[in-house]
């Protein structure tokens, strides 16, 4: 078969992978210039950026990710790490992070640690072998060696607000887990309920910092009863709320509220409560946390505790593009607050 003479040979590398020179040849410009049209920089002449970019596809060309860091000492790659993925709280979070980070040219390399702190510090070894940019961690309950290696790199925490002088990184965005917790509890007071139990799964330290907010409220209404604490370390999902809820109601059937430390176990409830026949908030007021998917079309309507997470998520990825670019954010924490959404189940 003749060769195809539309192209110059192709000076492939051993493992077969079209190079950036190969494009720059078939393009009939320098390598430096077919990078730079590559990158759509305004100092290269429309006709040859669509030359470049015409040759690149008639090739087949793919980036080398690590060739480009190596060659400008710069990752365009940044790490965000979630609990998980099954949680819709994370997936906001995560999707307007990204959106905010590829709108600058950045790629996300994405680690899920299932809260468990030796499992982030796995993770993070190996994202950090990729030379990312920055780092989006969630959470700040981290391992000593977890810590060292989250200050390698820009990093910014995500959903909790960091302690000042506190051994975590210093730049987060979020909001007053144990505020948030506390408001919702007052709410409950101020309903004329006292009797509020508090049910919790999977018991990370956003989940014990709401438990906080609650056990202050009710000590400072002198409602406080330790006997009311419902923690199970299994992961929060409906069914396990349906479950607690029918342990509570049985063996405190005094009790006239509980606040469930997120919105799936509360769901789970209203569930179980429609099936016993037990009237909510008439028998037994049900509150949620984090406002997620649905909780507006149960019934009766959850009330909850609406968090800013894609707001979280936008921020916190403008905050790290410009600790990458070198510039100090005005406030290190930038609390974005939350939203006491008051339904008809309490």
């Amino acid at each position: 078969m003749p060769a195809d003479r539309s192209l110059p040979a192709l000076r492939r590398r051993a493992t077969g992978r079209v190079t950036l020179s190969d494009v720059a040849r078939a393009a009939g410009v320098s390598t430096s210039t077919a990078s730079r049209a590559l990158r759509g920089e305004r100092a290269v002449a429309p006709e040859l950026i669509a030359q470049v970019q015409t040759a690149a596809q008639r090739l087949a060309y793919v980036p080398d990710p690590a060739a480009r860091a190596l060659a400008s000492r710069r990752s365009d790659h940044v790490a965000v790490l979630i609990p998980l993925l099954s949680n819709t709280l994370f997936v906001d979070l995560l999707e307007a992070a990204q959106k905010t980070l590829r709108a600058q040219g950045y790629q996300t390399l994405m680690g899920v640690t299932h809260y468990d702190r030796q499992e982030e510090e796995q993770l993070l070894r190996e994202l950090l072998q990729h030379r990312p940019a920055g780092l989006l961690v969630t959470g700040r309950d981290h391992s000593p060696a977890s810590i060292d290696l989250m200050a390698r790199v820009p990093c910014v925490h995500l959903m909790d607000l960091a302690e000042p002088g506190g051994a975590v990184p210093s730049y987060s965005v979020g909001f007053d887990q144990a505020e948030a917790g506390a408001e919702l509890t007052r709410h409950l007071l101020r309903q004329g309920y006292r009797r509020v139990a508090f049910a919790a799964a999977q018991l990370d330290a956003r989940v014990l910092q709401r438990m906080s907010g609650w056990r202050s409220a009710l000590q400072a209404a002198g409602a406080y009863d330790p006997t009311l604490e419902w923690l199970n370390p299994a992961a929060s999902s409906l069914a396990l709320g349906g479950q607690m809820f029918e342990q509570i109601v049985q063996q405190r059937p005094a009790i006239d509220a509980i606040f469930f430390c997120n919105d799936d176990l509360a769901q789970g409830a209203l569930l179980s409560a429609l099936r016993r026949g037990i009237r909510v908030p008439e028998q037994v007021a049900i509150v949620g946390f984090n406002d997620l998917t649905g909780s507006d079309q149960t019934l009766p309507a959850l009330t909850t505790v609406r968090t800013p997470r894609a707001r979280i998520g936008e921020a916190a990825a403008q905050m790290l593009l410009g600790l990458i670019k070198g510039q100090q954010p005005e406030q290190a924490q930038l609390d974005l607050g939350f939203e006491l959404v008051v339904r008809a189940s309490a």
